[in-house]
């Protein structure tokens, strides 16, 4: 039975152990940068600016398009009016019947004269009949041909074009394009730096806030530990006659006081905890353990006198950024005057159609193909490429200028950073002496109260002195920790 209930015990403490996990800053900061959405979506942003490079590199290689259609009309195209077709088909008829009433009258005229007899005259108009209705038909067919060789059969048509564009010059505006979606692709890349700093800079605040927070919950335990000693040995005294009982209400509000304290740094704790799981994309309610929560020195002090202002200048993503804004707004410009200058395209193709005017309105798919250049030279547009031009300029010199304010407070920060590692290195070199007087101080109290020298008071006052002595060094020690992570930051170099 003794046996059963010990693998029981072992097998919950491993259970425990395994449930909880255990995270360096390294891990936390790998975790962040794998975990976090932003970073994500600027990784994104990377890849569909890469996309964007090699879209704007077609603009240099040549395009084909093809075009089709079909369409159905009410009526078709006639290149002769219907005045023109009955002409035409009657044509025979009508010279004929009037040549043959001219002959008439002619051979009448020669039979009055006497010149022939009648019944030859008769004879030949009968023969001039006869030759000219057979004429006319001949001729009538011939006109009717005429027309059905000009009838086009258009209500159908059916269109088919393939083209082919090469761009030759565009003023410059195809190789601003490139550089511009060049610019965008470095701008991605540096806000992926930008984002990568800001989240190891997150998690860091939040890794050593939780060990802050974690100090100052052991030293509540300590505290409490302390009083309630101390508390013991009040309810002694009081016991033996040779303290009050107000000396020991003085005792107990001090020992209310460190449970309160150390209920809210178990909060505090907990909240923390919270935080730092959320940035390192774990569940909240992850039970984790930082190895620095063990440390009980959390830092050394380093020195950053000789830190160059221009590190920043060379690595500050934001300046980056900016210097891909200035240059993205002059290649803007060399766009806007691009749109303002000749341009030249060579175009070829081929165009189909049925029916088709190759070999008469034939009503077959057949087409031609072309060769052709395209010269476009703009002649006045009332200066608008001008004030465009000189807009977009002076939109390059405002970014400039932005360029020069951020320089100035980056500066100002890596300036403000370097004083406040400094001056944290002196309030924990400071912090570290207090505390070692305040545990003298601690030590001497209780030995004075022992020995009956020293009152209640005097305890609880070197207690409460010992406790801030404490507080003031963690603080210390989380300060410098912290400003170390900011310097970094303002210098760009935070990795």
């Amino acid at each position: 039975m003794i046996q059963r209930f010990l693998f029981i015990a072992l097998a919950c403490c491993a259970a425990n152990v395994q449930a909880q996990q255990r995270l360096s800053l390294d891990s936390c900061r790998a975790m962040a940068l794998r975990n976090n959405k932003t970073l994500s979506a600027s990784r994104l942003q990377l890849d569909m600016a890469h996309y964007k490079v090699k879209a704007a590199k077609t603009k240099y290689l040549p395009h084909v398009s093809a075009l089709g259609g079909y369409e159905l009309t009410s009526r078709e195209i006639s290149l002769l009016s219907d005045d023109q077709k009955a002409s035409l088909s009657s044509a025979g008829t009508h010279a004929t019947g009037a040549l043959h009433n001219d002959i008439s009258s002619a051979l009448s005229g020669l039979a009055q004269q006497g010149a022939i007899s009648p019944e030859l005259a008769n004879g030949l108009g009968n023969l001039f009949g006869q030759v000219g209705s057979k004429l006319g038909s001949v001729v009538d067919g011939v006109g009717q041909k005429v027309v059905d060789a000009l009838h086009t059969d258009t209500r159908q048509m059916y269109t088919i074009s393939v083209m082919l564009t090469q761009p030759i010059y565009m003023g410059g505006g195809i190789i601003a394009a490139n550089r511009m979606a060049k610019i965008g692709e470095e701008m991605a890349a540096n806000n992926i730096e930008a984002t990568t700093q800001s989240t190891l800079h997150s998690i860091d605040q939040a890794y050593w806030l939780v060990v802050s927070v974690h100090h100052k919950k052991q030293l509540a335990e300590s505290y409490l530990e302390v009083v309630k000693k101390l508390d013991n040995d009040v309810q002694k005294m009081i016991a033996e006659g040779v303290a009050t009982r107000a000396d020991g209400l003085k005792v107990a509000v001090k020992v209310n006081e460190a449970e309160m304290s150390l209920t809210q740094a178990e909060n505090g704790l907990a909240l923390s905890k919270m935080l730092l799981c959320q940035l390192c994309g774990l569940p909240v309610e992850n039970d984790v353990h930082l190895e620095d929560e063990d440390s009980a020195d959390l830092v050394a002090t380093a020195n950053v006198e000789n830190t160059d202002n221009s590190v920043a200048m060379e690595n500050r993503p934001e300046l980056k950024l900016l210097d891909n804004a200035l240059d993205l707004s002059r290649q803007s410009t060399k766009l806007v005057r691009a749109a303002f200058l000749p341009q030249v395209i060579l175009t070829g193709g081929y165009m189909a159609s049925n029916p088709n005017l190759f070999n008469g309105f034939e009503r077959k798919l057949s087409g031609v193909w072309n060769v052709g250049v395209v010269v476009r030279v703009p002649l006045w547009n009332w200066m608008e490429g001008t004030y465009k031009v000189r807009a977009s300029k002076i939109a390059s010199s405002i970014v400039q200028l932005e360029r020069d304010e951020i320089s100035e407070k980056i500066e100002l920060q890596v300036s403000q950073c370097k004083f406040k590692v400094n001056e944290a290195n002196r309030r924990l070199s400071l912090a570290r002496k207090n505390v070692e007087n305040a545990e003298e101080n601690l030590r001497c109290a209780n030995v004075g109260f022992k020995e009956g020298v020293l009152q209640t008071t005097d305890v609880m006052a070197a207690q409460t002195a010992w406790l801030q002595a404490q507080s003031q060094k963690i603080d210390a020690e989380i300060d410098v920790r912290l400003s170390q992570v900011n310097l970094k930051k303002a210098l760009g170099v935070l990795q």
